[in-house]
């Protein structure tokens, strides 16, 4: 849901950025490193709208991806300790619910 809300949120302003641009249609001098060009506003301001946006997009899916790669590791760590010791799990537990739950019998 969030996800969604973000992409509307997202694509809500990229339309606010070219209706903004679309007002303003005078061309807009870029200076490269070695050229120069002249654009018309609101292509500059999709442009680098757009490849803003995808920049941030890759540096998220890349931490996002690399949480769920440390997440699933560990998920495995804890699948293999419980294989490995499935007493000392048992017994955690009952030291854990023992005591609470004489107290709530009694």
């Amino acid at each position: 849901m969030k996800s969604l809300i973000a992409t509307i949120l997202v694509a809500l302003f990229f339309v606010l950025a070219l209706v903004f641009g679309a007002r303003n249609e005078q061309l807009v001098t870029i200076s490269y490193f070695v050229a120069q060009g002249e654009y018309r506003l609101p292509v500059v301001l999709g442009v680098v709208f757009l490849a803003g946006f995808l920049v941030s997009w890759i540096f998220a899916m890349y931490h996002i991806a690399k949480l769920k790669l440390v997440l699933r590791q560990a998920n495995k760590r804890i699948e293999q300790f419980e294989a490995k010791n499935p007493s000392s799990l048992a017994s955690d537990k009952k030291q854990l619910n023992g005591p609470e739950t004489k107290e709530l019998n009694a």
